[in-house]
């Protein structure tokens, strides 16, 4: 027998196994971003309130002491319904009036009142002291409501309001009847 060179198996080269990874680093980096963005979009948006301890009264804790005047009571009621009124109820400096919102109604008359506070609190030596709001929200109101008068506050450049969910039963009737 002859040993052939062409009976000799052929093997073939073998190639490298590298792989390129650079695609997968990409859509990776592409991924997290994407995950991050949408956290932080899903995150809920607040406003900021600060809300008066429970046994805060606020009306006696003004009269009296002449500031009154600066006191604006606003009720939210059912169907949209608003009734503001300044000083104390018992004894009003401006009787209790349903007003509407938006520019013309409730903001018209914060802007107003607020003024016409900041010039007094100005020609009797105490510069800067504006209105203060009690915002009474009834059970009928819906939240809609609540977060509009918020809006007017803000819009209004009002610095001291409160939320407070004490009706006397006088505020009770002034929003029961029409």
């Amino acid at each position: 027998m002859t040993s052939n060179t062409n009976d000799r198996k052929v093997r073939s080269k073998k190639l490298s196994t590298r792989v390129d990874l650079t695609a997968m680093v990409s859509v990776s980096f592409l991924l997290i971003i994407f995950f991050m963005v949408t956290i932080e979009l899903a995150k809920p948006k607040v406003a900021d309130l600060s809300l008066p301890d429970n046994e805060w009264t606020c009306i006696r804790a003004y009269s009296g002491c002449g500031t009154e005047r600066r006191v604006m009571t606003i009720l939210l009621g059912s169907d949209n319904r608003l009734v503001s009124y300044l000083g104390i109820l018992e004894i009003p400096l401006v009787p209790p009036k349903e007003i509407n919102y938006g520019k013309n109604g409730i903001r018209q008359e914060l802007f107003a009142r607020n003024k016409s506070m900041l010039q007094y609190s100005a020609n009797v030596g105490k510069p800067g002291n504006g209105i203060i709001v009690i915002i009474k929200p009834s059970k009928e109101c819906n939240y809609k409501n609540l977060i509009d008068i918020l809006d007017e506050m803000t819009i209004a450049k009002i610095d001291t309001y409160a939320i407070v969910n004490e009706f006397s039963p006088e505020e009770s009737k002034l929003l029961a009847a029409k």
